[in-house]
């Protein structure tokens, strides 16, 4: 898809806000779970897509009717700030209407198993679910039920336990391409560029979907870690032309991965770097002797900085410990830092999402 493929939906975006947005592309993915397989087309549609909502954010009407008179339902059976909040304001940006699903104080507590919470939610009129949970496999669940029963409802999985969390990625990449051309990201700005995800790769679901997206754009990426955070479980990861069919990633892939238990040649030359929180709700072993010694170790501070390329960008997904993954000089420089303009992205990312699922129902 070429870029003037986008222009349309921008100038409609820009000049009216009570027309319908046609699609400017063929999107027939009902549900996103997973990264996958993703094409490279479906990557594209996305950045071109978030690019125009992002200009729609910039206004000082913020609103589009694309999805007025559907539900949005935020089915987020695990505590958030950061995503939940985005979807909810991106779906509210969409002109859509929103529920919000609070474990705690539903009917969960009394027994009522996830998917008749999700066909509960179905009854009420819902045609798009965003779930979290800490179990993998959830978002796929209720995916599948809906499809059982001929719904038409699309499932977004917004995180569910080490498995995956698609949108953070396609907000990360967003972000990364964005810095490489601000006004058009694209999916082949990353090809050849290097990338370093450093931290707790065993527990996060976003490093996995952001494997997928980058090795799919050509990106060399290098994993690193301690080895109780890298198991060389991940080596099963690791991309080449001539791996064979059966390998974990499903599909031919240009990208590179590498594992490193040190954190220096993971950063020689990178062009960006993004490290991960340590999640410790999530660890059931004592995997580290301290967080003392894991930011000696691998904490990204200005001087380890210094060899990567001079032009180096820095991303965290969040919530970010300071001091320990990070330190807070760096995440608040504006000139080497990316992550407020992730946390910008999120919602433009989000938005383009409910958007290319929810466009054929409107």
């Amino acid at each position: 898809m070429s870029f003037s493929a986008v222009t349309p939906l921008l100038q409609t975006l820009s000049t009216s806000d009570e027309v319908t947005l046609m699609s400017t592309t063929t999107w027939t993915r009902r549900h996103i779970i997973s990264l996958a397989d993703f094409t490279n087309e479906e990557y594209d549609t996305v950045l071109r897509t978030a690019a125009s909502f992002r200009e729609v954010l910039s206004r000082r009407t913020k609103k589009v009717p694309t999805l007025q008179g559907q539900v949005v339902a935020n089915l987020f059976f695990e505590p958030s700030t950061r995503t939940r909040s985005s979807f909810e304001l991106a779906a509210k940006r969409l002109s859509a209407d929103t529920l919000n699903f609070t474990p705690g104080s539903s009917s969960l507590t009394k027994g009522e198993t996830i998917l008749d919470t999700a066909k509960t939610y179905l009854a009420m009129g819902t045609d798009l679910m965003v779930i979290r949970h800490r179990e993998a496999g959830v978002p796929q669940a209720i995916a599948t039920e809906m499809d059982r029963l001929d719904s038409n409802v699309g499932v977004l999985n917004a995180g569910d336990g080490q498995h995956e969390h698609p949108s953070q990625a396609l907000l990360d990449l967003f972000t990364i391409c964005s810095a490489l051309d601000p006004d058009y990201p694209s999916f082949s700005l990353l090809k050849g560029k290097k990338v370093a995800i450093v931290g707790d790769i065993l527990h996060s679901r976003v490093a996995r979907s952001n494997i997928w997206s980058l090795t799919a754009s050509g990106a060399e990426v290098h994993l690193a870690g301690p080895p109780t955070l890298l198991p060389k479980l991940f080596e099963q990861y690791t991309a080449s032309r001539d791996r064979p069919s059966s390998s974990l990633i499903p599909h031919p892939s240009p990208g590179k991965l590498f594992l490193h238990w040190d954190l220096n040649p993971a950063l020689e030359d990178a062009d960006f770097v993004m490290t991960l929180r340590l999640q410790k709700e999530r660890m059931t072993q004592n995997l580290l002797p301290s967080l003392r010694e894991y930011h000696q170790q691998f904490g990204i501070t200005s001087d380890r900085l210094k060899l990567c390329k001079p032009n180096v960008k820095v991303l965290h997904p969040g919530p970010t410990n300071r001091g320990v993954e990070i330190s807070s000089e760096l995440m608040d420089d504006p000139k080497i830092s990316l992550i407020p303009q992730q946390v910008t992205s999120g919602v433009a990312v989000r938005m383009a999402l409910l958007y290319l699922m929810g466009s054929g129902k409107a």
